[in-house]
Formats: C-alpha cells, structure tokens, sequence
C-alpha cells in the first residue's frame, strides 16, 4: 500500500530521529527484518551497540546482506549484531539497553502473543525508552485500491484506530511504569490523522516493577 517505499522511509526517519533524542548508546530494533533501520542507526556515531532481532531467518539473512556484514570494517562490526528471537518470550538477551523500536511490528502479534510482548519488553526486558509505531486503520480510506474492512497486509492480525492504540499504550505505560505520548508517522490530515502512528514510551525514573 506504500508506493515506492516512500511512507516506510518516513517512518523509518522518525524512529531514528527519536532514538536519537532519546539520548541512548545501546539500542534494540525488535522485528527488525531486512535492516532498513539498522544501516541508518549505523550512520549515527552515538549508538554504540545496535542489535537487530526478528523470527524470521530469513529476515535476518537479508538484514545481513543490506548490512554487508562480510564486507563491514571492524570498528562498525563490533557495533552490531543480528539474534533470532520472538517477543512473546523473555530473553535476557534484550536485557539493559536504553532503547527500543519496533516498527510497524505488533499488528502482526495475536492477541495472545501481544499480552506475552507486553510482559516481554515493558516488565522484564526494561529499556528506557521504547518506541512502536503500527498503522493508523482511519487513515485506509485513502488507498482505494483497499476494500472497506481488510487489513494493509495479508499476516496483519489487527489494525488499530489512533483512539485505540492510545488506550492500550497508556494502559500498558500505566501498568509497567511508563510514561507515553504520541506523534504522527507520515502526511497528516486534519481529520483521519496520518497513515501510522508513532507511541513514544519513557520509563519513569525510579520505578521498580
């Protein structure tokens, strides 16, 4: 639905921009597939340790080419890595890192599974900051070539109104010691908002969960 790549790249910019602002050194792209976001985080000099997790190995096969991991010079080499791993489970791995992003990731997690994130990322794995974008379903209308009611993608299993992805973030924020607010992804409009929607979660300082 994203015709050339373009509201990706758009996406992919803000999300880096927030981390940047984030202030954090060591940083998580959970879901990262073929490591768009990875190779831009590269280019930043304040991210030391970037780690790129997705399910899928064949995901991370791709990230590993778009990265040139064979042909990366070894100070960069050093700053990355590729893991396999599913966000419905705990993984020490994903353990004391400022931040995260998962872009354009949980609408592809079943309601189970989403319960089992939340656990995953914002009780046990901790990071200060945590930044999830996912598609704003009032924004549909726009792709005509969209039939009323169907999802973006085929393995979506929920699309989210900007009312209800700002229900369940401040509930989950709430919860697990999270501050959150929100900014768009993408042209806005002043009426169905813009095509994503970005939640920006800072963990409260001092709280033990």
């Amino acid at each position: 639905m994203e015709a050339n790549g373009g509201l990706h790249k758009q996406r992919l910019h803000a999300v880096r921009d927030l981390l940047k602002q984030s202030g954090g050194a060591r940083v998580l792209d959970l879901g990262c597939g073929d490591g768009k976001l990875m190779r831009m985080l590269l280019k930043e000099s304040q991210f030391t340790e970037i780690v790129g997790m997705d399910v899928s190995q064949r995901n991370l096969d791709w990230a590993a080419e778009r990265l040139r991991l064979t042909q990366m010079q070894a100070h960069d080499l050093r700053r990355i890595k590729l893991i396999r791993g599913s966000l419905a489970y705990r993984d020490l791995r994903l353990s004391g890192y400022d931040a995260a992003a998962m872009v354009e990731v949980i609408e592809h997690l079943d309601p189970e599974s989403l319960s089992a994130f939340e656990g995953s990322i914002f009780e046990f794995a901790q990071p200060q900051t945590i930044i999830i974008t996912t598609p704003n379903r009032e924004y549909n209308v726009r792709w005509m070539s969209l039939p009323a009611g169907e999802f973006r993608h085929h393995d979506h299993r929920f699309e989210w109104t900007r009312t209800e992805f700002q229900f369940w973030s401040r509930r989950v924020a709430d919860r697990y010691g999270y501050n959150v607010h929100f900014a768009p992804a993408g042209p806005e409009d002043p009426v169905i908002g813009a095509p994503s929607q970005i939640g920006i979660f800072s963990r409260e300082s001092g709280t033990d969960t």
